[in-house]
C-alpha cells in the first residue's frame, strides 16, 4: 500500500467512525442532549450532556474503546433527576482532540479531569466509571475527594484485583492487530453472545480503525490510600464478568474501602454493562437509589 493510499484509508476509517458515533447520539440518546467542548491543557474534551440545567451533576467515564455514547440508557434514566455529563476520554476513540501536551501519568489524568470539571463550571459531582473509566474515577476520588460527592464503580478493572489470564488471552488478537472482526469476536465471547444494540456495536466495530493513544495505566491504589477514602462509594459488579474474579474484587473492596457498599448485577458480564437492556435497567435502578440516598 502506498503512503497516499494508506493516508486515504486512515481518513476513511476516521470518517466512518465519526459517522457511526453521531448515529448513536442521534438514534439512542434522548432528545435534548447537548454537546460541548471542554478546553483543557491536554486538548479539547467532548462532553455529551443531558438532564435539567441546574440539577445535581453526574459525570460518566466509559471503559476503553466504548466512547461516551455507551451511556445512552443511563443518560435517559438518570437524566430525569441529574445533569448527566458523559465524557470522551482523551486519546481514546471519540470526539475529544488531543493537544500538544499528552496525558502520560495518573497525575496528568486527574489534572485533566479537574480541568473538565472547571470548564463545565462544576465544583463537585457524583462520579461514575465503568471498567477503565472506573479506574480513572477511583484515582480521581483519591486525588480530589472534595470534588466527588459520590463515587460509583461499575465492574472496575485494575482497582482491587488483576485481570483473569483468560480474558487477556482472548483480548490479545484485538489488542495487537485491531479490526472489526476481532473486536466483535471478543465482545461475543465475553458477553456469551448477548444481544447488544446493533447501532452501538457498529460504532464499536468502526472504533477499531480509529487512531488512539496507548491508555495510561498504573498500579492499583495502595491499601493505605483506599482506607483513607471517605467518599460514599457504590460498587456494582457483573456476576458473570470474565474480566476478573468478581468474588475477589468484592472481598478486597469490602476490606479496604471504609465507606463502600457492593452489589452484584445478576447474569451480567463485564461488557453487557451498561449496554444490555436488562442489565442496564438493573444498573440504572441501583445507581438511582444510591444517588437519592442521604450520605
Amino acid at each position: 500500500m502506498t503512503p497516499t493510499s494508506s493516508g486515504s484509508s486512515a481518513v476513511a476509517a476516521t470518517e466512518s467512525f465519526l459517522a457511526a458515533y453521531d448515529e448513536v447520539l442521534a438514534v439512542k440518546w434522548p432528545a435534548g442532549t447537548t454537546h460541548s467542548e471542554a478546553l483543557t491543557p491536554y486538548g479539547t474534551t467532548r462532553v455529551n450532556s443531558y438532564g435539567p440545567e441546574g440539577a445535581p451533576p453526574l459525570m460518566l467515564l466509559a471503559g476503553g474503546g466504548s466512547t461516551s455514547t455507551v451511556w445512552y440508557a443511563q443518560a435517559a434514566h438518570l437524566g430525569r433527576s441529574h445533569r448527566v455529563h458523559a465524557v470522551d476520554l482523551m486519546g481514546d476513540p471519540g470526539r475529544s482532540v488531543v493537544g500538544e501536551r499528552r496525558i502520560r501519568t495518573v497525575p496528568d489524568l486527574t489534572a485533566w479531569l479537574d480541568a473538565v470539571l472547571d470548564a463545565l463550571n462544576v465544583a463537585s459531582a457524583a462520579l461514575c466509571g465503568h471498567s477503565y473509566g472506573a479506574w480513572i474515577a477511583l484515582h480521581y476520588a483519591l486525588h480530589a475527594p472534595g470534588r466527588v460527592r459520590k463515587l460509583i464503580l461499575v465492574d472496575p478493572t485494575q482497582c482491587f484485583a488483576g485481570y483473569r489470564p483468560g480474558y487477556l488471552l482472548h483480548a490479545l488478537p484485538m489488542l495487537l492487530r485491531p479490526n472489526a472482526r476481532r473486536t466483535r469476536a471478543f465482545m461475543n465471547w465475553e458477553t456469551s453472545d448477548a444481544p447488544l444494540d446493533p447501532v452501538w456495536l457498529h460504532l464499536r466495530d468502526t472504533a477499531a480503525g480509529f487512531p488512539s493513544a496507548r491508555p495510561v495505566t498504573g498500579p492499583r491504589p495502595t491499601p493505605e490510600a483506599l482506607g483513607a477514602l471517605d467518599v460514599p462509594t457504590l460498587m456494582l459488579l457483573a456476576e458473570n464478568s470474565r474480566a476478573h474474579n468478581v468474588a475477589a474484587v468484592a472481598a478486597t473492596a469490602a476490606r479496604l474501602l471504609p465507606n463502600a457498599r457492593t452489589a452484584t448485577i445478576p447474569g451480567a458480564t463485564h461488557h453487557t454493562l451498561p449496554l444490555h437492556a436488562p442489565d442496564a435497567a438493573e444498573l440504572n435502578c441501583r445507581i438511582e437509589e444510591f444517588l437519592a440516598a442521604g450520605c
